[in-house]
């Protein structure tokens, strides 16, 4: 099978600047859509978490949506709401049973590009442990493909990719699955705006930036731009920089990249305090812990 992350590491710079942006909940408003209609309804469905539904729903929104693992892959994060379910009160006072996920950590401890076309392989050479996680994934990405459509950009997001082509080579750098994300970047006419677009099927976040930019830009002169951990993270472990989307203040977010972030990032300026002081308001608001 080939490589689908090849494309990445033969990517060849155009421009003195490299600029990676994440898809679900910084470019478009769609995490709430995609998270409370799609995912949570069909993880409530085939892990037969009917009887707590209320309670599934609540630890799958927090843990994909208002907490620091917001924005992670469908698989660890499956594995992380599960977990945290089977010792919530409100579900073990009730006697409900919640899925193990021996099969998934094995699967995601060796398996380093999670996505749809690894885990239909793993489940046709025989995964039987992988079968449930397959049948929500595939009714998840139905769902997605069936009720989302018509979610905007946000407000800004559209000059500020304007000004990034003109002066960086940019990148989509996402865990969504790639049919998706060119579905979702082709509906609204960003695709041209970027030289890749780079789904769950070519690897992790950091993995994308490693590939496409880390030893072919200098560091001060790679930034990501994302709304979760996760992106900071990537961008962190490649020396490079990062610009949050701070989730709940999105629209004021874009406005400050559009104002002044991209022209302190062009000229130098980005680096130190000024990125200090946006990571400090972003790692405030998501919280690491559940209250219940």
């Amino acid at each position: 099978m080939s490589d689908p992350a090849q494309i990445l590491r033969d990517f060849k710079p155009g421009r003195e600047f490299f600029i990676g942006i994440d898809s679900d909940g910084c470019i478009f408003d769609s995490m709430e859509i995609k998270h409370q209609e799609c995912f949570a309804p069909m993880f409530i469905k085939h892990f037969k978490l009917q009887a707590v539904s209320k309670y599934a729903r609540e630890t799958w929104a927090f843990v994909n949506l208002y907490s620091k693992t917001r924005g992670a892959n469908r698989f660890p994060a499956l594995v992380r709401a599960l977990n945290l379910l089977r010792v919530r009160p409100a579900v073990t006072t009730r006697g409900v049973s919640v899925a193990e996920t021996a099969a998934l950590d094995e699967w995601i401890a060796r398996e380093t590009k999670l996505g749809n076309a690894t885990l239909d392989a793993e489940v046709a050479r025989g995964n039987k442990g992988l079968e449930q996680t397959k049948r929500w994934s595939d009714a998840v990405n139905a769902s997605i493909k069936d009720i989302v459509h018509g979610v905007p950009p946000f407000p800004l997001v559209r000059e500020c990719l304007q000004r990034i082509s003109a002066q960086a080579d940019a990148m989509c750098i996402s865990q969504t699955p790639g049919d998706a994300l060119k579905r979702e970047w082709g509906e609204h006419g960003l695709d041209g705006f970027v030289k890749i677009i780079a789904g769950q099927e070519m690897g992790t976040k950091t993995e994308h930036i490693k590939f496409a930019a880390a030893g072919k830009y200098a560091p001060t002169k790679i930034l990501m731009i994302g709304d979760a951990p996760g992106d900071f993270n990537a961008a962190k472990k490649n020396g490079a920089l990062f610009f949050p989307i701070v989730p709940g203040h999105e629209e004021a977010s874009w406005e400050r990249l559009h104002k002044e972030a991209l022209d302190r990032f062009f000229s130098g300026a980005y680096a130190g305090d000024y990125e200090a002081k946006l990571v400090k308001e972003f790692d405030a608001s998501l919280p690491e812990k559940p209250n219940w």
